[in-house]
């Protein structure tokens, strides 16, 4: 069937920046790369002006990576990449009406790669389409200045510099600023704003719950795998004197020249930083790259608490069960014997084998006993605790989930971190390794259906699931999204209990560096 594309007949929007035109396509007017706020190197963002009418209908550009991307692993989560630049204060927008007493609900996507890497269209999955189209929603993707330049505190150099530590996370409350101005014209309800975001995207949901100025420019929030220990969240503390220092002298600039490093091409800048950081980095000091707390700022919430006026915003806080297991399996599960199992377990836990295989099968029945090696130790715990934060202040919306489901790769390998973004975006049929018909597209109805209801009214729950209640100051009930869902109550509690008691913390750069032996 041919697709209907408009472009003449698409009227041009006045927004509060200057005159916009996007397109039509398939039912859905669809604008991309909007510029919503412009900002100097370093500086905090200002409204984007524009003269004449700005064209809408290309990606903007995305902000520059520290590194180059390496393509791996493209079959778990495929990519796109764009063309970088540091002018990249841009959003992309899908609705299905430009009526503006439509107050559709509004639904707003902050890209995951920690503060340091990825964009609004970096995987396949994160495409607005179908979940403008099947959710009747306005579906609204950011990108924001990250890295150096979203996150390096010059702040000791000059006024014009003040916050430069959190230029990143402000250049995500312009974008809620614009967006809250502009998006009844687009069909949406500037009073019913959900953000969703995934691993770094998480994060920045959370973030945004400490940052005053953000206040009413959303409503409610969906975490996924985006809630980590200290020892993989640390907060950025103190200022940007030492690293700025180093960088200038790497440079041969003078510290009162620092105005040059507005103006230094960004790849030199970031080689730069790449030499002068690990040396501090070692030694504990402040390096940028993540969040500065400060006045602006408050803090990782589960360092410094929630501020107690956003506590009560409804809340979606979910994991998978593998999240960081990216590397390939050394075995066939499928084809173990039990002592097979339990030998290949024992090389991890010892004597305490048996023990933690009836433990792990009263957690998770129906799986495998060596999907034991695989649960993540990363962000379960850390999410749990952030919901109880929640509860704390009186939220009697907060509700947790866990992606367990395997895939058909690699032996029915257990769900990695981003595989459940295709699932809440109802983009299955956009990742290969999703095909799994009579199975990921029933799960996929389930999640994205529960997603909805919850941008909705603020509770994911719907008919197509069992009863899901909320968390409780005494009951933890949790969502599993399997090919059977669930509620389990407090489930993996004394499974942790006992893998911490054995194994030392979760250290992600030991687990990358041995994974990186494995490929």
């Amino acid at each position: 069937m041919v697709k209907t594309f408009q472009y003449d007949e698409v009227p041009v929007l006045e927004t509060t920046s200057g005159k916009l035109k996007g397109y039509f396509y398939d039912g859905e007017y669809i604008f991309k790369g909007v510029p919503y706020a412009q900002a100097e190197r370093f500086q905090m963002p200002v409204e984007a002006k524009w003269e004449g009418i700005q064209d809408a209908t290309s990606y903007g550009f995305v902000c520059p990576l520290l590194v180059q991307d390496t393509p791996r692993g493209e079959l778990l989560v495929p990519h796109r990449y764009w063309p970088q630049d540091e002018h990249c204060q841009n959003l992309n927008i899908w609705t299905t009406t430009l009526d503006e007493k439509a107050q559709k609900p509004v639904v707003v996507w902050l890209h995951g790669g920690g503060y340091f890497a990825g964009s609004s269209i970096e995987q396949a999955a994160y495409d607005g389409f179908n979940m403008c189209m099947l959710g009747d929603v306005v579906v609204v993707s950011i990108n924001h200045r990250l890295n150096i330049l979203g996150y390096l505190d010059l702040s000791p150099f000059g006024e014009k510099y003040a916050n430069s530590g959190n230029a990143g996370h402000a250049d995500m409350v312009a974008a809620l600023r614009w967006i809250r101005k502009n998006i009844a014209l687009f069909g949406g309800d500037p009073d019913n704003v959900t953000i969703f975001g995934q691993s770094g995207g998480g994060m920045k949901v959370a973030d945004l719950m400490q940052i005053a100025e953000a206040d009413g420019l959303f409503h409610k929030g969906l975490i996924m795998s985006g809630v980590g220990s200290e020892g993989l969240q640390p907060s950025c503390t103190g200022d940007g004197r030492e690293i700025v220092s180093a960088l200038l002298r790497e440079l041969n600039i003078g510290e009162d020249e620092v105005e040059k490093l507005e103006t230094v091409p960004y790849y030199e800048l970031a080689k730069a930083y790449g030499k002068v950081s690990p040396a501090i980095a070692a030694k504990g000091g402040y390096v940028g790259n993540a969040p500065l707390v400060n006045d602006y700022y408050k803090g990782y919430p589960l360092g410094y608490g929630l501020r107690e006026c956003t506590g009560k915003i409804p809340v979606m806080i979910g994991t998978v069960f593998g999240e960081f297991s990216f590397a390939p399996a050394m075995f066939n599960k499928l084809e173990l014997s039990e002592q097979e199992m339990e030998e290949i377990i024992g090389k991890v836990y010892g004597e305490h084998t048996k023990e933690l295989m009836q433990e792990f099968a009263r957690a998770y029945p129906g799986k495998n006993p060596t999907d034991l090696l695989y649960v993540d130790r990363a962000m379960r715990q850390p999410s749990k605790q952030l919901a109880k934060l929640f509860v704390e202040l009186g939220n009697e919306n907060v509700h947790l989930y866990d992606f367990t489901l395997e895939f058909p790769f690699m032996h029915n390998k257990i769900a990695w971190h981003c595989a459940d973004i295709p699932f809440f975006f109802h983009n299955t049929d956009k990742v290969e390794i999703c095909g799994m018909p009579g199975v990921s597209d029933k799960l996929e109805e389930q999640m994205f259906g529960a997603f909805m209801a919850f941008v909705r009214s603020g509770d994911p729950n719907f008919e197509k699931l069992p009863a899901w209640p909320g968390v409780t100051s005494e009951k933890e009930p949790t969502m599993i999204f399997d090919r059977e869902c669930e509620v389990r109550m407090n489930f993996d509690d004394k499974l942790y209990e006992l893998i911490d008691s054995i194994l030392p913390p979760f250290n992600l750069a030991e687990l990358t560096k041995e994974q990186d032996i494995q490929h």
